[in-house]
């Protein structure tokens, strides 16, 4: 069986990592070298044991910290076209290392790893189904303004997946941030609410999904609690515990980590 650590997860820095200490891959580099370097130690991975990094799209709390690690590690980098030359142009990508387009599914330290598009303001912004060795699927999903029918078809029957719950609604109605800003939040291409979070949750495990890892929560709009406790009520019809696994993966969720 595998594991997926959410070494990162908020709406100012992300980073996961699906694998163990033998291999694996990095989902998105959006913290600096030091602060991945530390989240992995913590869970006993060394930097070795990372042998790709699949981006999901172009935004900096995805991809801020690509530059250094690719400078000192060389690791390889994998996304979609249009994504890697963005990267390219903003110098997120050691000169020299060979960006490597995704096309179809690929195959790095034994895993399976498929892209598909997530409705968010970056353009081919996607999540990834990952394979394990023992045919085991994970997803991971964030950044999406509403749930698509692709999203659905990808995710549904997947044994684990991290999906976002960005933000709740009161508390981004009442916060603090510019009505543009709320605006493109909310929108069909922002980000998902915890709401609609639990409305998809419920779908996957009726699917068969047994875990999931809520993720990408808005430091400013939202709470852990509140998005436990709104996907949870989402979910009274299952039994905690027994049907399904849940956790709310925190900013730094260095240690936390579950099997799939």
């Amino acid at each position: 069986m595998s594991r997926i650590y959410p070494l990162y997860s908020s709406s100012k820095g992300n980073s996961i990592f699906v694998g163990g200490p033998s291999g694996g891959i990095l989902i998105d580099c959006g913290v600096s070298y030091k602060q991945l370097i530390t989240a992995l130690n913590a869970s006993d991975i060394d930097i070795s044991a990372v042998k790709a990094v699949f981006v999901t799209h172009g935004h900096s709390d995805h991809t801020k910290g690509l530059p250094v690690l690719t400078g000192r590690t060389g690791i390889p980098v994998y996304a979609k076209e249009i994504t890697l030359e963005t990267l390219i142009k903003s110098g997120c990508i050691r000169d020299g290392l060979e960006p490597n387009v995704i096309l179809g599914e690929t195959e790095v330290a034994g895993f399976c790893v498929k892209a598909f598009p997530t409705p968010h303001d970056a353009e081919q912004s996607c999540g990834y189904v990952i394979e394990a060795p023992d045919g085991s699927k994970c997803g991971i999903c964030t950044d999406l303004g509403h749930v698509t029918a692709e999203v659905e078809e990808n995710l549904l029957g997947a044994e684990l997946v991290l999906l976002e719950a960005n933000y709740d609604d009161g508390m981004l109605k009442n916060g603090c941030y510019p009505y543009q800003l709320k605006k493109r939040i909310a929108s069909e291409n922002g980000h998902l609410s915890n709401k609609d979070s639990g409305s998809f949750a419920a779908r996957l495990i009726e699917s068969g999904t047994t875990r999931l890892i809520l993720g990408h929560l808005s430091q400013e709009n939202n709470t852990p609690e509140l998005a436990e406790k709104t996907v949870l009520s989402a979910l009274s019809g299952y039994s905690r515990g027994s049907d399904y696994i849940m956790e709310v993966a925190p900013p730094s969720g260095a240690g936390l980590w579950m099997v799939y």
